[in-house]
Parts: structure tokens; sequence; C-alpha cells
């Protein structure tokens, strides 16, 4: 037997895959670290973290004793972990965390907005890379050699259950020596100092929010009972206002000037800096740099803390994807507000499509429902298109509104070119002209943005009713940006202001002006107006600040998402809403003919805008926001036309859709002047 195992093929099969690891580790690290040098560090300054890594990549490549077509696993195996690393280093490139196995849940959603990253070139190239890699992978498969005569099954799972256990007591002596951790608090940091393998396996492994220890009914009910008690002595200190309340998510935004080193021709965010002066601000601690929007988002409309979820975990992918959860619209549904989310982006980024229902909102506004009239020169939608939509939310709703609003016109990639005619210059000491030209671009984004912040100020201030308008960044911009580089704050920091139409945060500025965490944001708002519903907003509101507020979080959040719910015993279950995509609905109101062309008359038209005739969709053309064009031969007397808006990632996807118009030529007029 002993022969059997120790034989000359699985000698040399071990020996090459030790080669191998090391060889795939040291690569890893070097995509990661972007320095030989740095990788050397590494080495010698944690040995064991690195061989551990190494003995990860090995029990992957073990595998291949399990496997007739050795020759073919193997490829499989090196060639995966090698596309890890090569993703990893284009990816922090781009946005400065690493690559995680979280991000494999959001190929759908990045797809769409590649030509915002990559050139044209670019993309075909990585195109021409994935055909290549499928067509060695289908040789390989066909063609590799497959082992059957001294193939032995049983002794091979001998081999892998003893390397098993042999990788189970490192991994043992590794978390008992404390240098192993089975969760990082800071991704970014955490691949710095355990390495991209046990990284990349971490957030594979690492989800949702552990069961705490204390955990029981009786824990929730005294939790409970604290809570209550606390708002019973705070309650009646001030009368409840039910302003409108708008939320504003500003993409990349920060204070750029606070970066050492850097010159301004002028102040880039001058009303940001004039509205955090006169009323309630501060920095906002967020739980992401450099990319990540929605785990800041999350943060914000649930009060939950992102960080008690799995490592480099987004909520929306996960557990929201199937579970209703406590948010702002859930708050304040007992006071009647209507919610609404305005995003310049697509629906299904983040899949906030199917999520934003389990958080209670009630319409999202998406650019598939949208005009837009202008786009930066990496192609996003310009913010001050969002004025228009907030305001017109606020009229065509009848009840109060609470409006959370994305933003996406700072986000990357910055162009490393010259900017010509820049309003916002800069200069740098010791900087490269490409990294200048970045900070120019992105400079002058920033500024745009502040002009949209204040300008939707200044409408809501001439507003008839009481309003309070919320803008923040939602993380650091993905440029090289680090704390040590920064005059003040940190790179986890981003500016906040809280304002308001009635005078409340201009009196008691000083007071509630304060840094905040962006999961108690939403709450230190409603406090200000005494609005205290939600099991989650009651938390914030009565134990801040508490000795274990963080650990009685963490067994809130627990008991929502994953646990019993014992803290809404008794209480009406929180339903998933039907998402209304627009409050100005796309409408055919009549057909005109011209030649052998059919005109469908109606408004609100756009890009994604597609007709279908008995549910079965045809070739259109679109001519303006009233008109689009189809074939007169495409419809018969009868037939029921609609218009569906169709997702930007998907056209399979559906988002809303017209009232039926039922063609009748006794209804259909020659065209004889149309204006568009």
């Amino acid at each position: 037997m002993k022969k059997k195992i120790w034989n000359s093929s699985n000698r040399k099969v071990i020996f090459c895959n030790s080669i191998t690891a090391l060889l795939l580790n040291i690569f890893l690290e070097y995509m990661e670290r972007k320095s030989m040098e740095a990788v050397l560090q590494f080495i010698h300054e944690r040995t064991f973290v690195f061989l551990f890594n190494a003995l990860i990549l090995f029990m992957f490549l073990s595998l291949v004793f399990l496997a007739r077509k050795k020759v073919f696993t193997y490829a499989m195996i090196a060639g995966g972990w090698f596309l890890i690393g090569v993703t990893n280093g284009i990816v922090l490139n781009g946005r400065k965390t690493p690559f995680t196995a979280v991000d494999l849940t959001l190929v759908k959603s990045i797809l769409p907005i590649l030509n915002s990253y990559l050139e044209l070139w670019q993309i075909l190239l990585m195109v021409l890379g994935i055909i290549v890699v499928v067509a060695v992978i289908v040789c390989l498969y066909l063609y590799s050699p497959e082992t059957k005569k001294s193939f032995d099954m049983k002794t091979n799972l001998g081999i892998v259950a003893v390397l098993c256990l042999f990788f189970a007591g490192v991994s043992y002596v590794g978390v008992g020596r404390g240098q192993l951790i089975k969760k990082f608090d800071n991704l970014i940091a955490g691949y710095k100092d355990y390495g991209v393998v046990y990284g990349f396996c971490v957030t594979a492994l690492d989800t949702g929010i552990d069961r705490p220890i204390n955990y029981s009914k009786e824990r929730m009910k005294k939790l409970e009972r604290k809570i209550e008690t606390a708002l019973d002595k705070d309650q009646n200190k001030k009368q409840q206002k039910t302003p409108n309340i708008i939320f504003v998510q500003l993409e990349s935004f920060f204070d750029i000037t606070k970066v050492k080193g850097l010159h301004f021709s002028e102040d880039p965010i001058p009303n940001m800096h004039r509205l955090q002066e006169e009323y309630t601000s501060g920095r906002l601690k967020v739980p992401v740099y450099g990319a990540g929007t929605i785990n800041t988002e999350f943060e914000v409309i649930t009060g939950m803390n992102a960080g008690f979820f799995g490592t480099g975990e987004y909520p929306y992918r996960s557990v929201l994807q199937k579970k209703t959860c406590e948010s702002i619209a859930y708050w304040l549904k007992d006071l009647s507000y209507e919610s609404t989310v305005i995003h310049n982006n697509n629906a299904t980024f983040y899949d906030r499509n199917k999520v934003l229902s389990n958080l209670g909102f009630d319409n999202f506004l998406s650019i598939e429902n949208m005009q837009v009239k202008s786009k930066n020169e990496v192609g996003w939608a310009k913010d001050s298109m969002l004025t228009d939509y907030i305001l017109d939310t606020m009229r065509q709703t009848e009840k109060q509104d609470v409006i959370y609003t994305i933003s996406v016109q700072g986000h990357g990639d910055y162009p490393t070119h010259a900017q010509e005619n820049a309003k916002i210059q800069v200069e740098g000491v010791n900087r490269e002209q490409s990294y200048l030209n970045q900070v120019t671009y992105y400079a002058n984004q920033l500024y745009e943005m502040d002009q949209f912040i204040g300008d939707l100020a200044g409408q809501l201030a001439q507003w008839e009713e009481d309003a309070v308008l919320i803008c923040y960044g939602d993380h650091l911009p993905g440029l090289d940006i680090e704390t040590k580089g920064l005059s003040s704050g940190s790179k986890y920091e981003t500016p906040y202001f809280i304002w308001d139409n009635f005078g409340y945060n201009k009196e008691h500025k000083e007071a509630e002006s304060e840094d905040v965490a962006a999961w108690q944001l939403a709450s230190k708002v409603l406090a200000q107006v005494n609005i205290t519903e939600g099991k989650v907003n009651q938390f914030h509101q009565t134990m801040k600040g508490t000795k274990n507020e963080k650990n009685n979080l963490k067994l809130l959040q627990y008991d929502m998402l994953y646990g019993a719910d014992f803290i809404r015993e008794g209480e009406e279950e929180l339903k998933p809403t039907t998402l209304c995509y627009s409050l100005e609905p796309v409408e055919i109101t009549k057909i005109k003919t011209v030649e052998k062309r059919l005109l469908l008359l109606g408004n609100h038209f756009n890009r994604f805008s597609r007709v279908y005739v008995n549910g079965i969709q045809i070739s259109s053309v679109l001519k303006s926001s009233k008109v689009m064009e189809i074939k007169a031969s495409s419809v018969k007397e009868g037939d029921e036309i609609t218009i569906h808006q169709v997702s930007k990632t998907n056209e399979k996807i559906t988002l809303n859709r017209s009232a039926a118009y039922e063609f009748s030529m006794e209804k259909t007029e020659p065209l004889y002047k149309i204006s568009k």
C-alpha cells in the first residue's frame, strides 16, 4: 500500500503541485502589490501566511488526484487562479479595492458599463481573450490524455484525505497562534496582511452575520424593553414634524481640497462648504473606499452596519434578494409617506429592481424612464438632471415624500489626458501629469455636482411644504488617496450636511453638527423632527453612545435578517412592495400613417422604449420623446400595441409598460404635419 501511494507518478504530482503553488502564489501577490520588492517583503515578514496561501493552492491542485483527465484538471485549476490574479490587478487599478468572490455575482451588472472604464479596443481584446480561453478549454478537454490503467480512485482518495488532515492541522495551528483570522474588518488591509488566496477564500466562505453567542428570545425582549423605556423618557420633548425628506447620495464625492500637495485655481465645492458652514454637518464614516456604493446606500437606508456581514459582502446581493428588511421607507409608511428612489443609472445594477421592493419603496425612477440630456466625458449622466425629477416627484405625489437619490456623475474611471478649457485647474507637488489630469477631471465633475447641490437647495428653499435635504458622498474616488495624505479625516470619511427650509438646522447647528457613521445618519435626521417609528430607528435614537451599542446592534440585525425576528413579535410582517417605475407613465395617445409606416404618438418615449404587438416585440425606431415609428405591415386590425420600458442591461426585462392601444384603421389618421 505504501508503494502504491508513494509511487513515482504520485511523487511527480506532489512535486509539480508544490512548485506550481509557490509560483502562482508569487504571481498573485505581485498582481496585488505591483512590486516584487513588496512581495519579497511580504514573504519575509509573513512567512507562515505566505506558505499557508501556497498550501491552499496546493490543495486545490491536489484535486488532480481524483481526475482521469489530469492535464485538463490541472490547467483549469491553475488557469482559474491565474485569471483571479489578473482580474485582481485590473480591478485594483480601477477601484482600489481587491477582487473578491462576491464580485462574481456582479458580472451581469458590470457588463453594461464596461465602456465607461475601458476603451473599445480593450473591450474587443477582452472578448477575444474570452473566446481564446473557451477554445483552449474545449480543446484541452477533448484532446488531453485520460488516465485509465494506472488510475486507482481508492488510493487517490486516501492521498487527498491525508492531505486534507494535514491542511486542517496547519489551519488549526495558524488560527490558534493568531497568524490567521476568520474575518477581515478591512478588505484592503486583509488582502495585504493575509494574502490574495486567503483573502479571496475568506470572501467566498464568510457570508451573512454570525449568530451572536447571547442571542435568544429573552435577550431580544430585554433589549426591546430597554428601548421602550428610553423612548418613554424622551417622549414629548419636542413636537413631531413630517417634512418631505430628500437624501442625495453623491457618487465619489468628497472634499478634494483636503488632499495634501494639491492646489486648485478655485474652490471646487463652494456650495458644500457654505452649506456645511451654515447647517448641521460633519464627516460621514462610510464602509467602503474607492467603490462599493451599494454598502453605503444599504447602511443609510436601513440603519444597519454592513461591517457585521461577511468580508466584502454586499447584502443587496445576498440576504436582501429574498428577505424584507426594515428601512427608512418602512419606518415612514405608518406616517403615510410615499417613498421613492431616483437613480440616473440602470435599474438592475446591484439588483436594485429586486431589492428596493424588499426595502419597502413605492417608486423607483431609473435611467430607463428618464430623458438624459447631458453626459460627461466618460459616459455618466450628469447630476443636474436629478433636480427636475426630485421636484416633479414631490409635485406629483399627494403624500409627504421620502426620496432617496443616487447620483452617478462622479463615477470613474477618470481620464489621464489633459482637460481642455477646464474651469478648475489643478497643480501638485511631485505628482505625475497623468495623475494631475485625473484629479483635474474629477475636480471639475465635483464642481458640477456641487452646482447641482446648490441649485437643488435653492429651489427647495422656495418650496411651500417643509423639506429636509441630506447630501453626502458615498465613498472617496479611486485616486490612490490614503489617510496619511489628507490634512484631516480619513479615507473612509466623506462630507455631509442636513439642510431644511423651516429653520431647525440653522438654529441648532452647533449642537447637532458631529461626525456620524452612515448607519446612524437616517436616524439622526428623523430625531431632529421627532420621528421615532421603526425598531432600528428607535434603537439608534435611544442606544447611541451606550456601552454595548455595537454588540446590541449586531443582535438586532441578526434577529431581523437571520433569526426569529423576536424584536417584532406580534407586529405585522413586512411585505415586499410592487415598484412603480414611472410617475409619468409612458403612453400611446394616437397613431398616424405615412407611406408604409405608422407613427405612434404619445409621451415619455426614450431609447429604452420597445414596441410590442400582442405581447411580441417588433422592430421600431425612436423619433423623439413623443414619436415612435413602426412598419405598417407589423400590425393588423384589432391588434394590441404596448410600449415596454426595458432594462438597459437586459431587454428581456420589462420594468414598466404602457396601457394597451387597440389598433384600428378607423382611428388612424394620415400624417399631414407633425412637430417633434
